[in-house]
């Protein structure tokens, strides 16, 4: 995440006018599940990468989690550009995602690669927009109009301008249209998606203003933003003196939903188990909650079975059980979220 910048009048001005939440908190409560977007694309599963195992799986939908977001490697998943995908690899996902769902778990697919291929970045000659759009056409037809499948088109892009992404990301969403796929997609802004820089002007436009012009046939997409409590919102650097200033964040892009009419989607926030941390994420998830008219839910970053215990933003339990962090989030052990008063995937 960039660095955290002042935040404007029109923040402060949305926390005045937030409005209560028309339900009884959001649909989903979950987290992301790190470890099959590790390695490179000839990398060897359980050595370079790994996908979430049953004992993990199992873990957080007890916990009353009802959504993964599951990184993924767009270069393992199709090893070359504008061909079929790998079957080993689709077989290996798919299993994951079987694994997901019979837990009761909502799966938001994320290839976790940064708005790039390799090491050439989306749009230029070496990845050409078409890359990108081919890429979901196939992802689409595979898992189209599977209700618990939503699909989230990047994760953090942030060396592209806004108005070259929203380009490549109206050409995605029309690439999975195109097979006949309803899912429910998720949009990112660029430099990170972050909500403390969405209406920060770059050359290209702010998110704010240019990524009012997503297209999509059906209509059935929302905007995802990530958000961290650390000085630089990387999520990287521990403590959260800026744990006020995230949830200002989210509550200035609350009020840019009710603008556009859309909803919201928290995919990356976390923090350390420091008493500032778990204070802040109690305070963000209460605001998603109290607004959960402009929200569908959020995705804790992170856990997974290989990340080190010494990782401040860990929430994969321990020897000596869980951590702190799963305290600090709305969650009810044993009972998962009712989803049902979020459409997926509308009728055809």
């Amino acid at each position: 995440m960039p660095s955290v910048r002042l935040l404007s009048a029109a923040v402060f001005a949305a926390l005045a006018v937030a409005q209560p939440s028309l339900a009884a908190g959001v649909c989903f409560k979950g987290v992301n599940l790190s470890g099959a977007e590790y390695g490179d694309r000839n990398g060897v599963e359980n050595i370079n990468f790994t996908y979430p195992s049953e004992k993990t799986v199992a873990y957080f939908a007890g916990k009353g989690m009802n959504i993964v977001r599951l990184p993924f490697s767009w270069d393992r998943l199709q090893p070359t550009l504008n061909s079929p995908l790998s079957a080993v690899e689709l077989d290996r996902l798919k299993a994951a995602v079987k694994r997901l769902r019979d837990h009761g778990m909502t799966v938001l697919l994320d290839p976790h690669a940064f708005g790039y291929y390799d090491k050439a970045r989306l749009g230029t000659p070496e990845v050409p927009a078409f890359a990108f759009t081919d890429l979901w056409i196939r992802l689409g037809a595979e898992f189209a109009n599977e209700t618990d499948v939503l699909f989230g088109l990047m994760n953090e892009p942030y060396d592209i301008s806004a108005s070259e992404w929203l380009d490549l990301a109206n050409d995605a969403i029309a690439g999975i249209r195109s097979v006949g796929a309803r899912n429910l997609v998720l949009v990112p802004g660029t430099r990170w998606s972050g909500a403390h820089g969405w209406r920060a002007e770059y050359p290209g436009g702010s998110n704010a203003e240019v990524m009012r012009g997503v297209k999509d046939p059906i209509d059935n997409y929302a905007y995802e933003f990530h958000q961290y409590m650390d000085a630089d919102s990387s999520g990287t650097k521990g403590g959260c003196e800026a744990a006020e200033a995230a949830n200002a964040a989210l509550v200035d892009v609350t009020a840019w939903l009710r603008e556009t009419g859309k909803k919201g989607f928290l995919g990356e926030f976390g923090g350390s188990q420091d008493k500032a941390c778990l204070i802040g994420l109690k305070a963000m998830t209460a605001t998603l909650d109290e607004n959960a008219d402009a929200w569908l839910g959020f995705s804790y970053w992170a856990a997974g079975e290989w990340w080190p215990e010494t990782e401040i933003n860990n929430v994969q339990p321990t020897k000596k059980g869980d951590r702190k962090q799963l305290s600090a989030l709305p969650l009810t052990p044993g009972k998962q979220p009712d989803a049902t008063s979020c459409t997926t995937v509308p009728p055809a």
